[in-house]
């Protein structure tokens, strides 16, 4: 396919995208997303962070396999959690569940330094290679366990969580800021909710469940 049609079928996700928030709007609070996540979804080529094989598909909104088990999320999961995560260009974001790179690379748009952590490391390779062909210069992928999070870096204005552990890591509560803000998909399988977390000056912590979401397991490892 040329850049040409992919550019048609990223117009449609857009729309697809505006669509899902205003449908969600009584759970999310949210009828339209933030202006700087859609500018940023909008310019990314989505079709680069998929297998070959799957170019054709890439703006379709849902989730697609990547390989290794795992998936790309839905483009509207993608939008709405980093629309949670309010990601600023002076803040330093640390994303759980790298996949291919799609989810760091629309972070790397917004923020001003991403590290996002992979444990396999076939995916971490392959996210690093796309990252660098498309220039996201601020985005640095690290292999390890997501529920120890990247202590080196801590703390973190941000942190993007696209894998579901039972309960929040409490490493990745320490390594959050005061002041900031984390999005996390936590609960059994069945019954999984996307929670903002947010860390006050103080430190203390407030949680607003978003609404019902459906991501594997972090505790498995199988990275969204």
């Amino acid at each position: 396919m040329s850049e040409a049609e992919f550019a048609i079928l990223r117009d449609v996700m857009m729309r697809e995208i505006t669509l899902s928030a205003s449908q969600t709007s009584e759970q999310t609070g949210k009828s339209e997303l933030d202006e700087r996540v859609m500018q940023a979804i909008g310019q990314l080529p989505r079709h680069e962070f998929v297998p070959l094989e799957l170019k054709a598909y890439a703006y379709l909104n849902t989730p697609l396999p990547i390989g290794h088990g795992k998936t790309v999320s839905q483009p509207f999961i993608v939008a709405l959690m980093t629309d949670l995560l309010a990601p600023g260009p002076e803040h330093t974001v640390l994303e759980i569940g790298t996949g291919l790179g799609y989810q760091a690379a629309v972070l790397g748009r917004l923020a001003h330094k991403v590290y996002t952590l992979e444990l396999n490391e076939d995916l971490a390779d392959q996210a690093t290679n796309r990252l660098k062909a498309l220039q996201c210069a601020n985005v640095e992928v690290r292999i390890g366990d997501g529920n120890q999070g990247l202590p080196q870096h801590a703390p973190y204005d941000r942190i993007m969580v696209t894998a579901a552990p039972d309960l929040i890591p409490p490493p990745l509560l320490g390594q959050l800021k005061p002041g900031g803000r984390m999005v996390i998909p936590t609960g059994l399988m069945e019954s999984q909710q996307l929670l903002l977390v947010e860390k006050s000056p103080e430190g203390k912590y407030q949680t607003t469940e978003i609404l019902p979401v459906r991501f594997s397991s972090l505790d498995q490892a199988e990275y969204y």
